[in-house]
Parts: structure tokens; sequence; C-alpha cells
């Protein structure tokens, strides 16, 4: 029942914030965080680029990658998970090395790019990780690369979780971004690191 709970939370936050780049198609862009950044970036081609790429990619990934964790229906229906998973492979890369670009320019100055920068990596490279493993078949491999995978796409749920509470104890944006910028994935990671150890174990003693 727990993790029923907490699977169809995971899937409620993923569908609205994976729909949250629509908002800026709906309404004026200058809001949020845009609204923090100068005039010379916002009219930046490279910039805008990368930085609809990332979202609506990242979007989509994190719109989609959920279902992949749903053993019946990835038994269910093989030939369609892995079309799902290969959507996700890609718009995960692109987003990633989307997201690694506009870390330099993130709002906060250094911390807040490292922060974002060893974000993009790890999102990245567990990716890949994952898809090379299940092109050799080592499935509990993939597995357990697609959960760090998810884990580091889910940092744009824990970041909007997490970056009003800050701005609240904290009082000023950047400071609050500079702490969110580490604190929106590291903590996934852990419980990441904590999930495919426990299933490690539960394999190796059967």
């Amino acid at each position: 029942m727990k993790r029923k709970i907490i699977y169809i939370l995971i899937a409620v936050f993923a569908i609205i914030i994976g729909l949250y780049p629509s908002i800026y198609f709906i309404i004026d862009r200058q809001f949020g965080l845009l609204s923090t950044k100068p005039i010379l970036l916002l009219s930046n081609l490279t910039w805008n680029i990368a930085f609809y790429m990332h979202i609506i990619l990242g979007g989509l990934a994190l719109l989609i990658g959920w279902t992949q964790f749903n053993t019946n229906w990835r038994l269910k229906y093989i030939k369609l998970h892995r079309k799902v998973g290969s959507i996700y492979i890609i718009a995960v890369i692109l987003s990633a090395v989307a997201g690694f670009y506009i870390a330099f320019f993130a709002t906060g100055g250094m911390i807040s790019v490292l922060g974002f920068m060893c974000l993009a990596i790890i999102w990245l490279m567990s990716t890949m990780l994952a898809f090379v493993y299940i092109k050799n078949k080592e499935i509990e491999k993939h597995k357990r690369m697609m959960i760090f995978s998810y884990a580091a796409c889910f940092a744009a749920v824990t970041l909007r979780l997490w970056l009003p509470i800050l701005r609240f104890m904290c009082n000023d944006f950047k400071t609050a971004y500079r702490i969110v910028s580490w604190l929106c994935w590291v903590p996934n990671i852990m419980v990441a690191i904590i999930i495919t150890n426990f299933n490690k174990q539960l394999i190796e003693s059967k």
C-alpha cells in the first residue's frame, strides 16, 4: 500500500511539473526564474534554444519516465515499454546537454553553476549507462541506472518543492537558489542508492 501511494504521488508530481513548460507558451515568460535573468541573456539565441530544449524535453522525460517503473505494465506491454524508453533516453540526452550549457548562466554564481552542472552530468551518464546495459542485456544493471536517471530527472519536481520553503527561510532568492541547486538532486540520488542497494540485496538473497 505504501509503495502504491508513493508511486501515485510521484506520478502526480511528474505530470504536473512535466506539463509546467507549457506555461511559457501561454503567458508572458517574464515570471519566476526568468524574471531574474538579464535582458541580454534572454535575447541570446543560443541560450534560448538551450533553455527551451532543456525544459521541453526534460518535461517530456519527467512526464513519461515514471510509467517505466510499473512492473505489470512493463511486462504486459514490452514493445511499448521499449518505445517509451527510447523516447525517454533521447529526451534526456538532449535535455541534459542543454542543461549543462545553461548551467553556466545559473542564478547565484559558481555554487549554483557547479550544482546544476553536476546534476546534468549525473543525469546524462546514468541514462547513457542504462542504455548500454540494456543493449548488452544486463537487465538488473539497466534497472539500477534507470532509477538513478529518474532520480536526477525528478530534481525538476524537488526543486519546485524546496525553493518556496528556502525563499521563506532565507528571505533571499539567490541564497535559496544556491542551496536548491544541490538540495534538489543530492537527496534524490541518496534515495536511489538506498533503493538500488536494497533491491540488489533482495536479488542476491534469492
